[in-house]
């Protein structure tokens, strides 16, 4: 029997803006229902995350609001860039999921996208929206942090 070759996840892109905005309780893996033009240009980097976030309709789980610009060489068939895309989930993970959004206050976004041996995944994080002062408190964090290596450095 031969050994499968454990490969890195090849990272496509990855969304910084939601570490900003959000506090990040809790992550999963989610696969993406795509079309073959849309897979040639996530290898060539073109994603675009804006505002996206993970709706839950009719138990399945939809990923909005991320762009996937359309593949130059795809030929006659129109691509929507825009369109919802389906995340491949476990039926109790969606389940699991919906209640933590519809409960708590709580919202799905999107992390990262890459590669995990030939197919692409999606890192999901159910987040918790920060305030104005949660912000403060985090850039009054990182400045301490920077002035502290600064310090350290100078010695």
């Amino acid at each position: 029997m031969a050994k499968q070759k454990k490969t890195s996840p090849n990272l496509i892109a990855l969304n910084r803006k939601v570490r900003h905005d959000y506090e990040l309780l809790e992550f999963l893996e989610a696969g993406l229902s795509l079309t073959g033009p849309e897979v040639k240009s996530l290898r060539a980097g073109h994603v675009s995350f804006g505002d996206g976030y993970v709706a839950f309709s009719e138990g399945q789980a939809w990923l909005r609001g991320v762009r996937i610009a359309p593949y130059e060489n795809a030929g006659y068939v129109d691509q929507d860039p825009d369109r919802d895309r389906r995340l491949l989930l476990h039926a109790h993970e969606i389940v699991q999921l919906a209640r933590k959004v519809e409960q708590k206050g709580l919202t799905v976004v999107p992390v990262k996208l890459y590669f995990s041996r030939g197919k692409v995944k999606l890192e999901i994080a159910v987040a918790r929206g920060k305030n104005v002062r949660d912000m403060r408190e985090t850039l009054k964090r990182r400045a301490a942090d920077r002035d502290m290596a600064r310090e350290m450095a100078g010695r």
